[in-house]
């Protein structure tokens, strides 16, 4: 679970998206004179990551594209009560299945052997690991394990966000936010991990001539969060990892039982 906004900035934020419909969050910069002030990004984005965090699964498209080439994974999560994870997965290796069950992986592609690892150690399980279980491989299968409430939880906390405005995605009208921040200031002193892995991590962006990440984020009616991209930037070309929120179907309702 990630940590819960402010109680009266939460409210606040909730009762102007109440009175004031999307428009109010999509296009933050037009006022009206003596009506309500806009909603700061920071506090819409983490409200969605909030509510998101609070429904407790999810289903996820994930497509990555760069110069390695093109990675999709599609299924759902659960967390909180449960710690689970059903994904289809292509990328580099051919087509696979990628399962969480209680915090342990199996990453499994077709005529091919299982592939496992705790969550401290998913990266290892992606095609572009090296042979240290505790290294960092760019991110990728991580993400696609991680509450995507957490995921823009971190963003909105660690990157300065701007409004692009209201677009249209998926037949309605969302509010699409933006910012970067330097590797070293996302990673650099983060808590969570590992002093082993945080060098790691810090090593690997260096090592690819990435300075800074780029992230967007969109959220819709009744505080959404809808989709997240990240875009690197590195000596190699530009990466670029959008991540579409769903609820889930009846498919999605078992994550792990197709392993």
């Amino acid at each position: 679970m990630l940590p819960a906004p402010r109680p009266t900035v939460l409210v606040a934020a909730l009762l102007l998206l109440t009175t004031t419909g999307c428009s109010l969050l999509a296009v933050p910069t037009t006022r009206t004179p003596g009506g309500p002030a806009p909603v700061p990004p920071k506090q819409v984005v983490l409200s969605a990551a909030q509510g998101l965090d609070d429904a407790g699964g999810a289903r996820i498209d994930v497509v990555q594209e760069g110069p390695a080439g093109r990675r999709t994974a599609s299924g759902s999560l659960v967390w909180g009560a449960a710690d689970e994870a059903g994904l289809a997965v292509t990328d580099e290796l051919g087509t696979g299945r990628l399962t969480v069950k209680d915090g342990a992986l199996d990453l499994v592609y077709q005529g091919g052997a299982v592939k496992h690892a705790e969550r401290s150690t998913a990266e290892s399980v992606d095609p572009a690991a090296g042979p240290d279980p505790e290294g960092f491989a760019g991110g990728w299968t991580t993400a696609l394990i991680t509450n995507p409430g957490s995921r823009a939880y971190e963003v909105a906390q660690g990157v300065k966000l701007t409004s692009l405005g209201g677009e249209q995605l998926a037949g309605v009208t969302v509010a699409h936010y933006r910012g970067s921040a330097p590797v070293a200031e996302l990673f650099g002193k983060d808590d969570e991990l590992s002093p082993q892995r945080r060098a790691a991590t810090l090593d690997w962006y260096q090592r690819h001539g990435v300075t800074a990440i780029g992230y967007d984020v969109w959220v819709g009616p009744g505080m959404q969060l809808l989709r997240l991209r990240e875009t690197v930037r590195g000596s190699a070309g530009t990466t670029v990892t959008t991540t579409d929120v769903s609820a889930p179907g009846a498919a999605d309702a078992t994550p792990a039982a197709g392993g």
